[in-house]
């Protein structure tokens, strides 16, 4: 099977071989029938380390939740020798279930967090609920694998407080991009956009015409997911410098969300709802509710993984053949360009400490022989011959294998480091992804990374919950034009101004001299 292509799959997982129960040996002169008993002890123990090792999870659900007895998951298991009990939560719901979970303190042995700054994760780990992996780990002499195949500067990443207590979920960097319609913008005559501007304005003419030719001005411009478009905000951002550091007057790192660029966003934002090209249910559309609204041709332009181009071609194409989706090249904006980075790993496997020791060893084991690219290009084609077959040198997947090899696969093991993963539809023709991995090149060359991505500050992991939801309305508000942004800028300054988050804009800083060193 090529090795050139690999991606996102789905879940998959479990460790290494049980360790069988040594015999303990006696001296040279061993009783009649020792020998015979010992041969049996042997045989017993063989079978035992033979045994699948059994390994439960909590993970998020980003497909049809999977039947482990099909022909992947079978040899998904088979592979690894292990035997998985999963528990899928649908990833729209994730976050608040994992809250859940951890509140009850009832944890399953591994457990995924897809965003390892993630306040009550960070104070389930102080609170010594997970492993520290730290000394099993060492200089990485035993998982060479998780090392070499791991994303850039991924572990350092990893660290709290110079601790490493998950494993990275390993994503390429080169993920999220505006998608559009281009058929709708030939049938306006209008050309792909380069600016923001420009963007809002090709948005502004579908929403205003008829392009989905059904007698209703219906078409929305802009839809997403969660708060403020969810996958969107960091995208939309970087065209005004909000992937960019910035300082108070005292030295300390700004939370992003409360820097000026990010209010620049928002009153942006503002104006497209206005317009009427933004969704009116934009802070509280689900992701399931926006994927089906995509897949169905009602909206023109949506923020999400650059591999979905061509799948929600194809699902337009049902009951509109002349579909076309694209991502759009770099948008120009006054801070910079429509690019974030996706941190290398979405995430990272947490073991709980109920697990033994010895148990914690096995499931390292695991991760590092499934952390390589044979792993990951199975967990991104299945089986030749039953879930691919090789069109044009690469593997396609069939009927059964986009049934069965969904993004799902890759929720149960780190998967290898592949820029391309992202990007690549393995459904897709050949000429179709080497086209589509021209195209967005550029998009390493001039993306950037949310550091708050990756620092952390213990203060603002304490205090933000008690403004978070309060600062969601107020740019809720601001946006749909319930306060002026004169008030919405008053209240960030106020916020701004709190003693505790002034505190949390330090750590900040320090955090970012830790791990970019800058």
């Amino acid at each position: 099977m090529s090795k050139l292509y690999r991606k996102c799959f789905t879940m998959v997982m479990v460790s290494m071989l049980s360790v069988g129960v040594l015999a303990g040996c006696g001296d040279n002169s061993a009783p009649a029938g020792a020998a015979d008993s010992a041969a049996k002890q042997g045989d017993s123990n063989k079978a035992a380390s033979t045994e699948p090792l059994k390994l439960q999870f909590l993970v998020p659900s980003y497909a049809d939740v999977p039947d482990m007895k099909d022909e992947y998951w079978t040899e998904w298991q088979k592979k690894t020798n292990t035997q998985l009990n999963m528990e899928w939560v649908p990833s729209g719901d994730y976050d608040t279930k994992f809250d859940l979970v951890l509140a009850s303190g009832n944890l399953p042995e591994i457990i995924v967090s897809t965003n390892i700054t993630r306040p009550t994760l960070l104070q389930a780990i102080n609170q010594g609920a997970f492993w520290d992996l730290t000394p099993f780990l060492g200089d990485f002499s035993k998982y060479p694998n998780m090392k070499n195949n791991s994303g850039p500067n991924v572990w350092n990443f990893m660290k709290l407080d110079g601790k490493v207590y998950g494993l990275p979920r390993n994503r390429p960097q080169i993920d999220l991009g505006i998608k559009m319609r281009k058929d709708w913008l030939d049938k306006l005559n209008l050309p792909i956009p380069t600016t923001i501007d420009e963007y809002a304005a090709d948005l502004k003419k579908i929403v205003d015409s008829d392009v989905d030719g059904n007698g209703k001005k219906d078409t929305i411009g802009i839809i997403g997911h969660g708060f403020l478009l969810a996958d969107g905000d960091d995208t939309y951002s970087g065209a005004f410098g909000g992937l960019d550091p910035v300082y108070d007057k005292d030295g300390g790192m700004i939370k992003n969300q409360l820097t000026p660029n990010y209010t620049a966003m928002v009153e942006w934002l503002r104006k497209l709802y206005a317009d009427g090209i933004l969704a009116k249910e934009f802070s509280s559309m689900k992701k399931t509710q926006a994927e089906e609204m995509y897949a169905t041709g009602r909206a023109a332009s949506y923020v999400r993984n650059i591999w979905r181009d061509y799948t929600w071609e194809q699902m337009n194409q049902k009951t509109q053949p002349d579909a076309k989706v694209i991502t759009l090249p770099p948008l120009k904006g006054p801070g910079g360009v429509t690019v974030s980075l996706a941190n290398p790993t979405f995430g990272a496997f947490y073991i709980s400490k109920k697990v033994p020791e010895a148990k914690v060893k096995q499931i390292l084991d695991y991760f590092e022989k499934t952390t390589t690219a044979e792993y990951t290009d199975f967990n991104y084609y299945g089986i030749e011959g039953v879930h691919n077959k090789v069109v044009d040198g690469q593997p396609q997947l069939t009927d059964l294998g986009v049934k069965q090899v969904t993004t799902n696969a890759n929720q149960v093991f780190s998967l290898a480091f592949n820029n391309k993963m992202k990007v690549l539809n393995p459904s897709a023709p050949k000429a179709y992804n080497d086209a589509k991995m021209k195209e967005v090149e550029v998009y390493g060359q001039v993306g950037k990374l949310n550091p708050f991505s990756i620092i952390n500050s213990s203060t603002w992991t304490n205090v933000w919950p008690k403004y978070e939801k309060e600062w969601q309305a107020m740019a809720t508000k601001a946006i749909v034009g319930q306060i002026t942004m004169d008030e919405y800028k008053s209240y960030v300054d106020k916020l701004n101004e709190n003693p505790d988050l002034k505190k949390a804009y330090k750590e900040f800083a320090d955090s970012y001299k830790q791990y970019f060193g800058k």
